[in-house]
């Protein structure tokens, strides 16, 4: 039975640790986090995703998924770990991956295979097998196999997706891209697409990109349309019958930890040539601030105290806070003084970014609603789309998704 050890077990490396888990191999799934690595092994997890309690359930009862704090020698390396940017000059921090090759580099032995998964910056699998030259001077590196296979699964989906969506593999040499595709062939699906490294470093980050971009361009058509008093979701709807046109809707701004971030990776690694990329960044970061300013004025006109904010998550229908514009606003909205009613069905307590203010209270819909007359709506949650629309009259409403059009 061939051994994997995954390193991270977030949103990315638990479901995919699980997964193989019942496919044959024996998982060592490795965290920073006790709490994480105790909770695991308890077969049970700390994340929410559909489905991924019975499989980690499964997995651990097999005896074929641990947690660990430490990694052990195994055939197949995964790293799963965070790729944030430092928040100066948005330049792509690579400490947490560095840190997971450094920290597997004394166990490795010829003919393992390291797979970076994490989204990261052109050229970062060429630097792990410099981390593991700088590590193992007594290895022979042709006889250690890299590749970079990034993840490309929607949260709410991943474990269908894991499955069944294509993956692009790029090793550091062929042998590296047959090494891995053998591995991905075990239990993918989908077709498996091979190219270098660095190709495949950059699709990941074309494909953000791509979507940032096309995101822009419905938030800077929302900014024009407010300057010339036109209705913006009823400009996109008429303009997306077009037969060869299909714009998206505004929103409150770009969350994740791929969208929000991967576009300056590209930015920083050819500033000059990514004018575009770096524009529809700024846009879409812009978002939240404009938001909160407006309600903030609302606020003061009607001289109101509080306001609810329904969502906090990034996207709908998920607990995942990482980068989300609606905490962003929420914070703007609390540090202006206001008291703000915060209903996000999918946690049981505000995150410390927001817990720190005194005046947000987490609160169910039904009572956020009634103890307030403005409304910002910031996350299209299936629970918010159901509301019975008579509860919402009198109000004013920030409706930042366009879902009660």
């Amino acid at each position: 039975m061939k051994k994997i050890c995954v390193l991270g077990l977030g949103y990315i490396g638990l479901p995919t640790a699980s997964l193989v888990a019942t496919k044959g191999y024996s998982v060592l799934g490795v965290d920073v986090q006790k709490s994480t690595v105790d909770t695991i092994n308890q077969g049970q997890i700390h994340i929410h995703e559909p489905d991924l309690d019975i499989l980690v359930k499964s997995a651990v009862q097999s005896g074929h998924l641990k947690a660990s704090l430490t990694p052990d020698e195994a055939d197949i390396f995964i790293v799963a770990v965070p790729t944030p940017f430092f928040e100066e000059g948005f330049k792509p921090d690579l400490t947490y991956v560095e840190s997971a090759v450094r920290s597997i580099a004394p166990v490795l032995k010829s003919g393992d295979l390291l797979i970076l998964e994490s989204t990261s910056p052109v050229g970062t699998t060429e630097k792990m097998r410099d981390w593991v030259k700088e590590e193992r001077s007594d290895l022979n590196l042709d006889e250690i196999y890299f590749a970079h296979c990034p993840e490309r699964v929607l949260p709410g989906q991943i474990l269908k997706e894991l499955i069944l969506n294509d993956r692009i593999i790029g090793g550091i040499n062929t042998a590296s891209s047959l090494k891995a595709q053998e591995f991905y062939a075990s239990f993918v699906n989908g077709s498996i697409h091979l190219t270098d490294a660095r190709t495949a470093e950059l699709a990941k980050l074309t494909e953000n990109a791509f979507r940032d971009v096309n995101i822009a361009f419905a938030n800077e058509l929302s900014y024009i349309c407010e300057k010339l008093d036109v209705d913006v979701w009823q400009l996109i709807a008429l303009a997306s019958k077009h037969p060869r046109v299909k714009i998206l809707n505004p929103g409150p701004g770009v969350g994740g930890h791929c969208i929000a971030v991967d576009p300056w990776f590209i930015v920083d690694s050819a500033p000059e040539e990514s004018r575009l990329i770096r524009a529809a960044r700024e846009i879409n970061d812009s978002r939240p601030k404009h938001i909160a300013a407006k309600i903030i004025a609302a606020a003061k006109k009607e001289k109101q105290s509080s306001v609810a904010c329904l969502g906090l998550a990034f996207k709908a229908n998920v607990d995942d806070l990482r980068s989300s514009p609606a905490v962003e606003i929420v914070q703007i909205l609390a540090a202006s003084g206001l008291t703000i009613l915060a209903v996000e069905p999918h946690i049981k307590s505000l995150p410390k970014a927001l817990a720190k203010y005194g005046n947000i209270k987490l609160m169910d819909l039904p009572s956020a609603l009634q103890g307030s007359s403005i409304i910002s709506l910031l996350v299209d949650h299936s629970q918010f789309r159901a509301v019975d629309r008579s509860l919402l009259a009198k109000k004013q409403i920030f409706d930042t998704r366009g879902i009660w059009q």
